[in-house]
């Protein structure tokens, strides 16, 4: 593809060099640049791309998009107002705008995402609708499964992604869409034909400052809607049990159609006597003048909101309520989400990805209706990030669980005791212990654990992997939880 075909996809201060050069591929990672690739300078928290435009050019770039003038004999400069908005800009336009030829639904809010698109994309597919997905946990093309690098990555790779789903054969894809990405521009240009809302509760301060600035960044992917050209009447489904929720209405666009949700009388789509099981969650729905019986093969109350979330967003897709309802009772088990760890014995081990104050009490409220004999819980909190919430997870596990054992989440470049002992501050009862060593700490509850007891351990769900400050290592919680029950001792 020749420059002077990109040129019109962006607006541009001015252009030094010749528009005739090939581009034959973008990259706003200058190791990744190759011959007659595009080098986009990213301003980042931690680095300026534009420190790097020289080692891309030695690396073949032909083309560089910067916020600032220069000039090199192998190479033409774009410069831009904004190089995030022309890298989202110039990736659409080099993948002939993949998102146009796919029905798009953006799940976004603290929690319930994940589980959110997992069903949506069960519900299409089950209705013939082929459905890619990305997320937290994976992203999935087709028939191949990719690991996730970011719940919503960066606007290059998500162009990508998008023209890898559409090339597979698909006609539609259910995203997360993270506060980070919409704050960065990630997903600009995209059209949504439906955008979801969760819910909104204590989480990435470290990064938007405030909770008001949070849900700033969230509502940004529904006040966008009203602007939306190309694709008709796109839908707001909207949880108003949330307090954010019932804000987020008042910001969207008169024009934009829009579907509530909740277990409230003034919902559209209103779930009602809900009922928790080992074997699933079931509830009455009511929605367009219609009752139906919803069971979800997921444990837990929170997960009635999440499925009638992805029940309101695929029908909002084009597939019949009554399809839909069917289908999600035949949906799997969703990675990291109140997992049970296989075990021959008379307890039971989950996984969760929990690590917010509101996850976590929602988890650990589940498992206490299920009615174990005990309820042992194992947690931390991640470094680097939102230390408000930790002395807060450390009093919600402290009301609901019988024992507690402190340990290390993802440091990264804190102490881990120091994350431990603020942790701590949340306890008034002495029912817990600290092991730093997260595998120490799952096999110390695993091996406290006694028939009819529980063993929750929160935090990182189907991460497969721990990071320190200089270095990350494998590590699964599943696989950490299955070696422990090994070695417990069979019960007679």
């Amino acid at each position: 593809m020749l420059l002077k075909t990109l040129v019109p996809a962006i607006p541009i201060r001015k252009i030094i060099g010749t528009i005739d050069r090939p581009v034959e591929s973008i990259a706003y990672d200058s190791r990744r640049v190759q011959r007659n690739g595009m080098f986009v300078a990213l301003r980042g928290e931690k680095s300026d791309g534009h420190q790097f435009i020289g080692q891309a050019i030695e690396k073949g770039a032909s083309v560089i998009v910067a916020e600032r003038e220069g000039s090199h004999p192998r190479a033409t400069f774009l410069v831009v107002e904004n190089t995030r908005a022309a890298l989202a800009d110039l990736s659409a336009a080099f993948y002939r705008y993949p998102a146009r030829k796919l029905k798009l639904a953006a799940v976004t809010g603290t929690n319930g995402k994940t589980t959110t698109t997992f069903l949506t994309k069960h519900i299409c597919e089950a209705a013939g609708l082929r459905c890619g997905l990305i997320g937290t946990v994976r992203y999935e093309i087709g028939e191949r499964v990719l690991p996730a690098i970011r719940t919503t990555p960066e606007s290059l790779d998500l162009v990508e992604l998008l023209a890898q789903i559409r090339d597979a054969g698909c006609r539609a894809a259910a995203m997360e869409v993270s506060s980070h990405a919409l704050a960065q521009d990630r997903t600009r240009g995209l059209e949504w034909n439906v955008a979801v809302f969760t819910n909104l509760t204590q989480d990435h301060l470290d990064f938007h400052g405030t909770m008001m600035s949070y849900f700033d960044a969230k509502a940004k992917l529904f006040t966008q809607l009203g602007a939306q050209q190309k694709k008709r009447k796109p839908m707001a489904v909207v949880n108003i049990d949330d307090r954010y929720g019932e804000q987020l209405l008042d910001k969207i666009d008169k024009n934009v159609a829009v579907i509530t949700y909740g277990r409230g009388a003034r919902a559209d789509f209103r779930a009602s006597n809900p009922r928790v099981e080992f074997s699933g969650t079931s509830y009455q729905l009511e929605a367009g003048g219609k009752s139906y019986l919803v069971r979800v093969p997921l444990i837990g109350r929170f997960n009635v909101l999440n499925s009638v979330a992805a029940l309101a967003a695929a029908n909002a897709l084009g597939i019949s309520l009554r399809d839909a309802v069917l289908s999600i009772g035949k949906s799997s088990q969703i990675p990291g989400r109140l997992e049970l760890v296989p075990a021959k014995r008379q307890f039971q081990v989950f996984v969760d990805y929990a690590h917010t104050p509101d996850a976590l009490r929602n988890v650990l409220r589940t498992l206490r209706e299920l009615e174990p004999h005990r309820l042992i819980a194992v947690f931390g909190c991640g470094g680097d990030r939102d230390r408000q919430k930790r002395p807060m997870m450390g009093d919600i596990v402290d009301q609901y669980a019988d024992y507690a054992i402190i340990t290390s989440d993802n440091p990264r470049t804190e102490d881990p005791n120091a994350i431990l002992a603020e942790i701590e501050n949340g306890f008034r009862s002495s029912r817990y212990e600290k092991i730093v060593d997260r595998t120490e700490a799952i096999g110390r509850a695993v091996a406290l654990a006694q028939p009819r007891d529980m063993v929750l351990i929160a935090g990182k769900g189907h991460e497969n992997y721990q990071e320190f400050a200089d270095y990350t290592v494998p590590f699964d919680d599943i696989q950490v939880a299955r070696r422990a029950i090994a070695d417990h001792p069979l019960e007679f």
